[in-house]
Parts: structure tokens; C-alpha cells; sequence
């Protein structure tokens, strides 16, 4: 019970990743920019200005909030420190504090954003197929944890077991802050469970991740620069599936974008989600030019290339899965294969 006597200081405390009055006094010089009569003559650049202050602004309330929330609690305390729900509720509390660390990190304008998830599959069948699929379910286990929504936008699955890919829409509160640094390749050594012999196998699987636009960022994309072919659906979805050609293809021509999108009931609600896909990619296709553009930026949009893994997940001889970029491990590979992947999203977001 020490802990929570001890406890009440000033939470968050201030510095480090909490140092509100560093972030704010960057508000304040965002504020005089945006407040600036030659602001939109360059639009670009006043859209940045305006999101990057709406997004340390959310920051600002969030500690805030999460400061006031602590000192309820610890006046309630002091009333009735034998109360097993107020102590509950604190040590919730801690762990939204240990989340917090992140909320300092998200400084691109998508940070906040909800994000796409796309899953595929490795060389080597079966194996890499069933790898994806436990990777599907890694993640999904992982936004049920931080209380993201997610809903399968397109799903192909494996000849035998698994799946070849699935793209996943996760709705929540800085979902792709979380997620960007997941892009990569993602390698398994194990028990081959399809292999009568019971050898030793190797798969890879990859994993790219792209914000969830909203209407805050703006991508023009103009209807003389899409092919848009239209298609029959297939794989679960009840009676509608394969009687019309619902399933929707954007082809965006400059960049060679392909977007495509089979789940929704119908193909014009399949064609608005596609070209919010399509919205987003393009976003992040910018995102990773200016990345090239800038030395500090390019381990973050690291180009996913086979054998050149970003975390290794072994189950035999041993149990250890290491992130190669930061060097973070953890010998519990069942939580992480359960989803606890915030250690290593963490890290990744403190080396960048």
C-alpha cells in the first residue's frame, strides 16, 4: 500500500516525456505562425502549421485530463485508502501513464489517425500462410487491448490453411501513431505443425501500415488519373457474394496505387472505402518522399525487402522474440503472439 502513499506527487510528472510547458511553448510558436496574415500563400505549409498545433494541442489536453483524473483518485484515497476499487482504478491509471510516454512521440499529423493494416504473406506456402494468419490474429489481439475497433476491408485466404493477406481497418485514438513502426518484415522459426518429419522451418511474413485519412488532411486526387474496374467478390460474405460485381479496383495512374475493396454490401459503399484507401496510401506515399528527403526520417519508412526482417519471433529451440532495429526482447512469446507489442513500439518510436 506504500506505493500508493508515495504516489501522490505531481502526476504526470514534469520533464522527459511529460514536459508539458516545453510542449506548450511550442504551441504558442506554432500559434504566432498560424496567426500570421501571409500564412496561406503557401497552403501546404498552413495545413502542416495548423494540424501540427491541433495534434500537440490533444497532447496537452490528454495530460491534462490524465492529471486531474490522478488527483480525484488520491483524495478519494485519502477518504477510504481500504477501497479496492479506488485502488483499482489507480493502478489502471499507472498503466495509462506508462501508455502516456507514447502521446509526447506522435508528432505528424496522421499520428493521430485511425490506420490500415495490410498482412501478406512470405514464400513458402502453407507455412508462410499459417504465419500470417497467427500475425493477423497478433494484431488484432493487440488493438483489443488498447480498445481500437478493426474490421476486415479485403481477405485472401491460404491454399491449405492461413491466409495469403488480409487488410484490416483499425479505428481508435492514435492507432497508426502505434502501428507506423510495424512496417517491415516479420520472421518465425519454429515446430513446422505441417511437417511430418517435425523440422525446424523459417517464414517470413510482411507487414505495411498507412493512416486512415481523415477530411483534417487534404489529398487532391483528380478523376482523370483513375482506372476504376469493378469485379465479383469472393470468399465469405453470405448470398451477395459472386451474384454482381460489387468488388471495387482503383487504379490511381500516376503512381501505380492499386486499391481494392470486396466487404462492404455494395459497390458504391465498396468504391467509397477503396478511395479512402486509395487517399491514405497516397498520403503515406508522400509521407515516405519527404522521409528519402530527410536522413533522420528513413529508418522509420524502411523499405520492406525480404531476408532484411525488422523482429524475429522464435519458438524453438528457445522462446525469444528481439526487435533488430532497437535490440528490444522478450522471452514470453506467447503475450507477444497475444498481442503485447507496446515495449517494442515504444522503443522503435523513442530511437526515431
Amino acid at each position: 500500500m506504500m506505493f500508493y502513499r508515495k504516489s501522490q506527487t505531481t502526476f504526470p510528472p514534469s520533464g522527459g516525456f511529460f514536459d508539458i510547458e516545453k510542449i506548450q511553448k511550442e504551441i504558442s510558436c506554432l500559434t504566432e505562425q498560424a496567426n500570421n496574415p501571409e500564412l496561406w500563400n503557401n497552403p501546404d505549409n498552413a495545413r502542416q502549421i495548423l494540424q501540427k498545433k491541433s495534434g500537440l494541442e490533444k497532447i496537452v489536453n490528454d495530460l491534462h485530463q490524465m492529471q486531474s483524473d490522478y488527483e480525484t483518485l488520491v483524495e478519494l484515497y485519502k477518504i477510504a485508502p481500504d477501497d479496492n476499487d479506488i485502488v483499482a482504478d489507480i493502478e489502471r491509471l499507472a498503466d495509462v501513464a506508462h501508455k502516456a510516454k507514447f502521446i509526447t512521440l506522435f508528432r505528424e499529423p496522421a499520428d493521430n489517425n485511425g490506420a490500415f493494416l495490410f498482412i501478406q504473406a512470405g514464400a513458402g506456402g502453407t507455412e508462410a500462410q499459417d504465419w500470417a494468419q497467427m500475425m493477423s490474429r497478433m494484431y488484432t489481439r493487440w488493438a483489443e487491448r488498447h480498445g481500437f475497433t478493426y474490421e476486415v476491408i479485403e481477405e485472401h485466404e491460404g491454399d491449405t490453411a492461413g491466409i495469403k493477406n488480409i487488410t484490416y481497418r483499425i479505428s481508435g485514438d492514435r492507432a497508426y501513431g502505434w502501428l507506423k513502426n510495424e512496417i517491415g518484415v516479420h520472421r518465425l522459426v519454429r515446430f513446422s505443425p505441417f511437417n511430418a518429419n517435425g523440422k525446424r522451418q523459417t517464414s517470413f511474413a510482411s507487414v505495411d501500415v498507412w493512416p486512415d485519412i481523415d477530411d483534417a488532411i487534404e489529398i487532391e486526387i483528380n478523376d482523370k488519373d483513375l482506372r476504376i474496374d469493378t469485379y465479383r467478390s469472393s470468399g465469405a460474405g453470405g448470398q451477395h457474394v459472386n451474384k454482381t460485381d460489387s468488388a471495387v479496383r482503383i487504379t490511381h495512374i500516376p503512381t501505380n496505387t492499386v486499391v481494392t475493396c470486396q466487404n462492404e454490401r455494395s459497390q458504391i459503399q465498396n468504391k467509397e472505402m477503396a478511395m479512402k484507401m486509395l487517399r491514405s496510401r497516397l498520403y503515406e506515399l508522400e509521407l515516405k518522399k519527404r522521409a528519402e528527403e530527410e536522413d533522420a526520417a528513413k529508418a522509420m519508412q524502411k523499405k520492406i525487402e525480404w531476408g532484411s526482417q525488422i523482429r524475429n519471433y522464435v519458438l524453438y529451440p528457445y522462446q525469444l522474440v528481439k526487435d533488430v532495429r532497437t535490440n528490444v526482447e522478450k522471452t514470453d512469446s506467447d503475450a507477444v503472439l497475444d498481442g503485447d507489442l507496446d515495449d517494442f513500439m515504444l522503443a522503435c518510436l523513442q530511437q526515431n
